[in-house]
């Protein structure tokens, strides 16, 4: 099983609501593309500011496998979720801290 790990650093200005309707839409994926084990989406809560560099929401897939994953990566409902989200974050790009790992 595959674990895609992300972090985002939302712009201040970025609503709980329109945080929350992000989540619900990449939530929504679990219906979309088969072999999506789980979704979850939670706050990071560390106290370790300067480490943490405002990354303070997380979200994560567990995929069945790399296969799965890399339909996830190429499918267009997540690309455009995925473009909302850069929009949203600080920097764009630099918003986004993504992690695959083995589980």
């Amino acid at each position: 099983m595959i674990r895609h790990l992300v972090a985002l650093n939302f712009k201040d200005d970025v609503s709980s609501e329109a945080k929350s309707q992000l989540m619900d839409d990449l939530a929504g994926l679990s219906g979309h593309i088969d072999g999506i084990v789980d979704f979850q989406a939670r706050a990071n809560v560390s106290v370790e500011d300067p480490l943490v560099r405002g990354f303070r929401d997380l979200f994560w897939f567990d995929f069945k496998d790399e296969a799965v994953r890399n339909v996830y990566l190429e499918d267009a409902a997540h690309q455009a979720i995925g473009a909302r989200i850069v929009a949203s974050t600080e920097g764009g790009l630099d918003g986004v801290f993504v992690c695959d790992f083995e589980v």
